[in-house]
């Protein structure tokens, strides 16, 4: 519709030939027939209107060298556009244009031409007359090919195609030889023309989301090239001669199927970023390692088998500085593993571990003077025998203890890339199998594992193998021995089995810097127990390394190997390499077996360490022995008592007496398909601060914050710790409880769990067993806008799914529950058109007359009123996407720009709006109503940019809960958490 203000402005710019007109955001959707009559207009921006066709008369303004009109609904032009041969800029994103009338070609004097995001399918010939455009943007259309006069725009210095429909590429675009920046993403694109290497200049060429197979060795051409984006084709190899495009700073590869790379891309050094993540890369190039300007390189979602895990695991620049070692010392190759026996105590690991070392060993049995000793703890042997390869093979054998007491702390010690041997007692029927192989999958990923079978006085044991092979796909072999026997029947099979599967471990025979073999090898003939980290650096400068970041990566290598101990981010710790992990886990276990600290329940003073650690060997380290315990979470200083300690592993079994209020509880289950033992020890070290008195056990503890208290129980026999949280602020403690569980859970790479929360409906409220529901499963449903479930006991109860939530663990978790509730493709693709009867809301808003047009709109210049030196304002209202005019007197605007001032007030008066307009077919009295109101709301918003943008710049502005205030409606909480999801 014409405006009657419009109508008059124009007439006033006509009689005052004014040379600027803004008409941006007036809701515009015809054009009077006057605009014509503006014949000294050089600039018109009619952007942010509802514009669906131009009047003829249009072409009347001769003078015009700039033209806006993007965000109308343009369909087509008129023929008179090719009038405006002064123009050197148009704008025309308009979402809507299908075609463009060949007479654009008369726009001869055009350098910048936008039509993105329209519906163009084919572009007119006429196009190759524009020769003096310097920038074209055709991307976001439906453009299945380009004219051949593409061409003759020989003056082109950006062209953007992307988000189109191309499957191939003239050969004239390599007529384009003034382009530096070529857009082609995200097209249909399996080849590129042999032209586009005539394109020298460009500096940018963005191919990301084609379909190319291969990429042409004429690419070399492109040496200007800076930025590469290849990512989310299908390569599955590169051209050598990608290796003299020696100007590249950023080279993206991500999402391909390139199983190698050439040695030439180390040629690249100029490289500042290189993203190689989701191919099927097993190895890189050593010559990856000369890419030393190299500030982020991307390597996630391959499997590079070639490299040390504990390199590949720290990824990045990490593995890019492990490949500059070995170009500048050469290569050995690793020939050493790790043997880890494991099983209960007393039956015969360390009489195994000498076995395998010496079949002659003498056992010492038991009722003999000197019956063979229990390990405490861990010990450390080893053993050499000649490999295959005609390298010598080292066996660094670990015999864990297999005392209850130990278990906690062997998970610290349980390492990938090692064999693993489980030895069972025939006589006793007390080794747990299923235990056991289910520690070594949880925390070795994917090592084998063999049984040993002890068959003491030639006692055989019947185990269902099949059973535990399905279960367990890592169990290689159960093989039976009698260690007592003299013949040592069946250790040589056992023998055989070791030095074949540890000979199979995917890191043996791995190349790794010689200067790092060489330092191993000084480390180990070293006698000591430890040393300090300068002598470790000094040691490294003499075997020839140069930069001490490699030197440190060395020790943090050597470390996850579980060679030595180096903890480099513990203050106390990081001073010192533990050059024979044997030795602080002996002194930790001496605290733990000394009877004194045993019969106190765990507790133990530094007078008590002193006595404990009186040996020469300890003397000078209990600081770090003690830093050591704690790095374990095997103890922690019990508050206000200095200098005071609990190992929580030797507290009573026996549950203190306390008083709980049972009244209204946030209330959480976590149950595992397989619970490690020390899980709740661990806790209990991380949050000993908020211990409340001295109500801590060995299955369970008391925390206390302000006036809230939680009450934390382990039921190891159910593989469940439950966790009821009272008082206030309760959902504040129970989220500081969910954050240490959470960092305790992601510590283990492959633990199963889940968190369960109780059935509040009429039937299982206040029942000591009420049906439990998944909390992930609930948040699934309110994501895909299902609110209701259904309980799981008669009489089958819908429940509200929020109000579920709400009564377990409060209502502090809505931010988890709209995870970018606007956001990314889901949004695009479940997005409703514009003309759908849910989106086109009839919403009238005054608006203040200093919020004129909005960020979306900041760059336009606006004449509102009179001139712009300033009489009249022009303020306005929000319908729907429709702009309603008002006059508003005494305020100016200066310098030909917008006062773009956010107001939180008037984003709260828009959104309460908009609120009140569609709340009649929701009740907001319940969860579930609001939860569906805020959704309808936010899918409104979507088609009303205006107001979106408003909303979330007050929400940036002012913050979460000035916004709730302002809105001041009971839905306001949720909504404003959905829009803070669109935020992130």
């Amino acid at each position: 519709m014409e405006r009657p203000l419009v109508l008059s402005l124009i007439a006033q710019a006509a009689e005052e030939q004014w040379e600027e007109l803004a008409l941006a955001g007036m809701g515009l959707s015809t054009l009077p027939e006057s605009i014509g009559q503006l014949t000294k207009l050089t600039s018109l921006n009619l952007g942010y209107n509802q514009l669906t066709a131009l009047p003829e008369s249009i072409g009347q303004l001769t003078k015009l060298t700039s033209l806006n009109l993007s965000h109308n609904q343009l369909i087509a032009l008129p023929e008179s556009i090719g009038q405006l041969t002064s123009l050197s800029s148009l704008n025309l994103h308009s979402k809507q244009l299908t075609a463009l009338p060949e007479s654009i070609g008369q726009l001869t004097s055009l350098t910048s031409l936008t039509l993105h995001s329209n519906q163009l399918t084919v572009l007119p010939e006429s196009i190759g007359q524009l020769t003096s455009l310097t920038s074209l943007t055709l991307h976001s259309n439906q453009l299945t090919a380009l004219p051949e006069s593409i061409g003759q725009l020989t003056n082109l210095t950006s062209l953007n195609l992307r988000s189109n429909q191309l499957m191939a590429l003239l050969e004239s675009i390599g007529q384009l030889t003034n382009l530096t920046s070529l857009n082609l993403s995200s097209n249909q694109l399996t080849a590129l023309p042999e032209p586009i290497g005539q394109l020298t200049n460009l500096t940018s060429l963005n191919l990301r989301f084609n379909q190319l197979t291969a990429l042409p060795e004429w690419i070399d051409q492109l040496t200007s090239l800076t930025f590469l984006d290849l990512s989310s084709n299908q390569l599955t190899a590169l051209p050598e001669s990608i290796g003299q495009l020696t100007n590249l700073t950023s080279l993206s590869l991500r999402s391909n199927q390139l199983t190698a790379l050439p040695e030439e891309i180390g040629q690249l050094i100029d490289l500042t970023s290189l993203d190689l993540r989701f191919n099927q890369l097993t190895v890189l190039p050593e010559e990856i390692g000369h890419l030393t300007n190299l500030k982020s390189l991307n390597l996630g979602g391959n499997t590079l088998t070639q490299l040390p895990p504990e390199i590949v695991i720290k990824g990045g620049l990490i593995v890019r500085d492990y490949y500059l070692q070995r170009l500048e010392e050469s290569t050995d190759y690793i020939y050493e593993a790790k043997l880890l026996i494991i099983g209960e105590g007393g039956v015969g690991k360390t009489s195994l571990a000498n076995k395998l070392i010496d079949s002659n060993y003498k056992l010492k049995l038991e009722g003999s003077p000197t019956p063979e000793k229990s390990t405490e703890g861990i010990d450390v042997l080893r053993f050499d025998f000649p490999h295959t390869s005609g390298n010598s093979f080292r066996i660094n054998i670990w015999d864990f203890g297999g005392q209850e007491i130990y278990h906690t702390t062997h998970q610290f010690f349980l390492t990938k890339r090692s064999l693993y041997l489980l030895v069972a007692d025939t006589r006793q029927d007390n080794t747990d199998f299923n235990y056991w192989l289910e520690v070594v999958e949880l925390l070795s990923e994917a090592s084998p594992i063999l049984i040993v079978k002890n068959e003491k006085q030639d006692r055989l044991c019947q185990i269902n193998e099949n059973q535990l092979r399905g279960r367990f796909p890592k169990l290689e072999k159960i093989l039976p021995t009698n260690l007592a026997n003299p013949n040592n029947r069946g250790l040589a099979e056992i023998l055989n089995a070791v030095k074949h599967h540890i000979g199979q471990l995917p890191h043996i025979g791995q190349p790794l810097p010689k200067t790092w073999v060489r330092v191993r090898e000084e480390l180990e003939a070293d006698p000591r127990d430890y040393m300090t980290q300068s002598e470790f650096l000094s040691l490294c400068d003499i075997n020839g390394f140069k930069r001490r970041e490699d030197k440190l990566q060395l020790s943090g290598y050597l470390h996850d190997l579980g060679v030595c101990l180096h903890f480099q981010d513990d203050p106390i710790l990081k001073n010192w390499i533990i050059l024979k992990p044997e030795w602080g886990t002996t002194a930790v276990y001496k605290v733990l077996d000394t009877p004194r600290v045993q019969q106190t329940l765990g507790h133990f003073s530094h007078d008590d360490l002193a006595e404990i650690w009186a040996d020469d060997q300890y003397t000078d380290m209990r600081d770090e022995l003690l830093q050591l315990m704690m790095r374990f979470k095997l103890c922690y200083e019990i508050p206000h008592r200095p200098r005071t300690y609990i190992a929580p592993q030797l507290l009573s079994l026996n549950q203190p007496e306390y008083v709980w209020n049972e009244n209204d509880n946030l209330i959480l289950r976590y149950h595992y398909d397989f619970m490690p033992k020390g899980m709740l020890i661990r806790f209990v070290v991380e949050m000993h601060r908020l211990i409340e008195r001295d109500l801590v056990w060995k299955d369970g503890v008391i925390l206390a914050d302000e006036n809230a208290r939680a009450e934390v129980i382990e039921a190891y026999y159910k593989n469940e710790i439950c966790i009821r949280v009272s008082g206030f602020p309760k959902k504040e403690l129970l989220t500081r409880i969910r954050h240490e569980f959470n960092k305790i859970h992601d510590s283990y790479e492959r633990l199963r769990y889940q968190e369960l929360i109780p059935c509040n409906c009429q039937a299982c409220k206040g029942s000591q067993n009420p049906h439990a529901y998944v909390l992930q499963k609930l948040q699934e449903r309110i994501q895909n806008k299902t609110y209701e479930i259904e309980c799981d006991k008669p009489p089958y109860l819908k429940v509200d799914v929020f109000s579920l939530i709400d009564d377990a663990i409060g209502k502090f978790l809505e931010s988890e529950l709209f995870p970018k509730k606007l956001s990314g493709k889901k949004r695009k693709r479940n997005r409703p058109s514009q003309d759908h009867s849910t989106v086109n809301i009839a919403l009238t808003v005054p608006i203040n007359n200093k919020n004129q047009q909005e960020q979306a709109m900041s760059n336009d210049k606006i004449w509102q009123g009179d001139r712009i030196d300033g009489d009249k304002v022009v303020g306005d209202k929000v319908a729907g996407n429709k702009m309603q005019i008002h006059t508003v007197e005494g305020d100016a605007i200066a310098g030909n720009k917008i006062v773009n001032t956010q107001n939180l007030a008037q984003a709260a008066q828009d959104i309460k709006a908009l609120i009140n307009q569609l709340s009649a077919d929701y009740d907001t009295t319940t969860p579930s109503g609001k939860r569906k109101l805020s959704d309808r709301v936010l899918e409104a918003l979507e088609g009303n940019t205006t107001i979106q943008s408003r909303a979330l710049n007050a929400l940036k502005q002012a913050g979460k809960t000035a916004f709730e205030e302002a809105i001041d409606h009971p839905v306001a909480k949720v909504l404003v958490a959905g829009l803070e999801g669109y935020l992130e």
